[in-house]
């Protein structure tokens, strides 16, 4: 009997440590739970609080009158640049309400312009656009970055400046190539807004065509002559592609002369645009309906879906040889108005073939006016079909200038020979 009460006791008490450890381990998680709890309900009440003064804060700040901050002049510019490329849908009305400061801490800021228009000393006039007039010029007093004579452009009433703003930059950005006429200095401080480029001997080429024509239509390298001036032209718009410009205003009065054939510059960057600063990166779906285009120059693809882009200006490189064997003749000399061109360029009728002009220009010039634009050929390939003519001219015109012209039959049989060799090698 003693043995079975001593059992029975020691399992009550294994059972009560049980429950007692039971009970410690449950009063903990407890313990652990509320003190987390409160942790929480504290945070909670804090950030309502925190909420709460935000708002308050908000509502005061919202009744009295904010004063905006001071704008950096260059972002202002930068602003009103995209606004000009891409213009959108509906006004920007923010854009609008700081223009007019940040253009006068702008003016502020800028220095005194290194020359006016009444430093300059106008000597004669060389062509007049819709937007400016170009004369030769020379500085009263010194010269311009050491040019002692130059080509400047005055702009005219009315142009504003942010196209002038423009034309500079995308001028600087075609700086360094021999066939575009290049910057030299500018003043867009004000107006009338100048702009100096360097100096051209003869003008443009349209009025040095039809000043000559009486002398060179007796040359009978007339022909090669002409084929020299596109190649250079064309090397011209080569380098625009390459920077991803559009001209958009390509015309025989475009392109200046300061030695012919060998040295001809394009020009005029009025109407360019600069795609890599666009949403679109190959083509112009816009029209500014105040401003004037050249029609006699534009595709169909222009009047038909609005659409201008690097195939357009092949279709204008197109009309300006046609210019150059016409001697500067207006495209469409029969068409009148400016419907009839339009109506005349849409019907798929094309400029009438030139008197004279040699079959491999007429070639490429009716490449340039292919319908579809994606059927016409990229500058890079009127520059290699140019140079197969050009090459095929060497024996009798040197491309480079006139004074190196082979006359000898000896020096002209080796000169043929070396340029066989020099291509079996480069094919090899």
């Amino acid at each position: 009997m003693g043995c079975n009460c001593s059992s029975q006791g020691s399992t009550d008490q294994t059972l009560y440590t049980i429950i007692y450890t039971l009970s410690a381990v449950l009063s903990f998680t407890i313990l652990v739970f509320t003190v987390l709890g409160a942790i929480c309900l504290t945070k909670y009440r804090s950030s309502i609080k925190t909420i709460r003064e935000l708002r308050h804060n908000r509502l005061l700040m919202g009744a009295v009158p904010q004063l905006d901050p001071p704008l950096i002049p260059v972002r202002s510019i930068q602003v009103e640049e995209e606004e000009q490329e891409c213009p959108p849908q509906t006004p920007l009305r923010p854009s609008m309400s700081v223009r007019s400061p940040s253009k006068k801490l702008w003016k502020s800021l800028q220095q005194d312009p290194p020359f006016t228009k009444s430093d300059l000393n106008l000597l004669q006039l060389i062509k007049a656009g819709k937007e400016g007039v170009f004369y030769q010029a020379r500085m009263t007093r010194g010269t311009c970055k050491g040019h002692n004579m130059f080509t400047c452009k005055i702009s005219k009433e009315g142009v504003r400046l942010k196209h002038v703003d423009m034309e500079v930059s995308i001028m600087r950005k075609l700086m360094h190539h021999k066939n575009i006429l290049q910057l030299l200095d500018w003043n867009t401080t004000e107006e009338p807004y100048v702009l100096i480029m360097e100096y051209v001997s003869y003008g443009t080429l349209r009025t040095f065509l039809q000043t000559n024509r009486g002398h060179l239509s007796a040359d009978p390298e007339l022909q090669s002559l002409l084929t020299i001036a596109s190649y250079h032209i064309a090397l011209a718009m080569q380098h625009l592609r390459s920077k991803m410009i559009i001209h958009c205003d390509l015309a025989l009065r475009n392109v200046m002369v300061n030695k012919f054939p060998w040295e001809v510059k394009v020009a005029e960057f009025g109407l360019a645009r600069d795609l890599t600063r666009m949403t679109s990166r190959r083509s112009s779906r816009w029209r500014n309906p105040r401003q004037r285009v050249p029609l006699r120059w534009y595709p169909p693809e222009y009047f038909k879906n609005n659409y201008y882009s690097f195939k357009g200006d092949v279709w204008a490189f197109g009309v300006v040889l046609w210019e150059m064997q016409t001697f500067g003749t207006l495209p469409y000399p029969n068409l009148e108005t400016s419907e009839q061109v339009v109506y005349h360029i849409c019907m798929g009728h094309r400029n009438t073939n030139p008197e004279g002009c040699r079959p491999e220009m007429l070639h490429i010039m009716r490449d340039c006016w292919q319908e579809p634009h994606t059927l016409r050929p990229s500058f890079t390939d009127i520059v290699c079909m140019l140079e197969n003519i050009m090459e095929n001219d060497a024996d009798y015109v040197d491309v480079e200038g006139p004074q190196h012209v082979v006359t000898d039959e000896a020096e002209y049989q080796e000169n043929k020979r070396l340029r066989a060799a020099s291509v079996s090698l480069g094919d090899r």
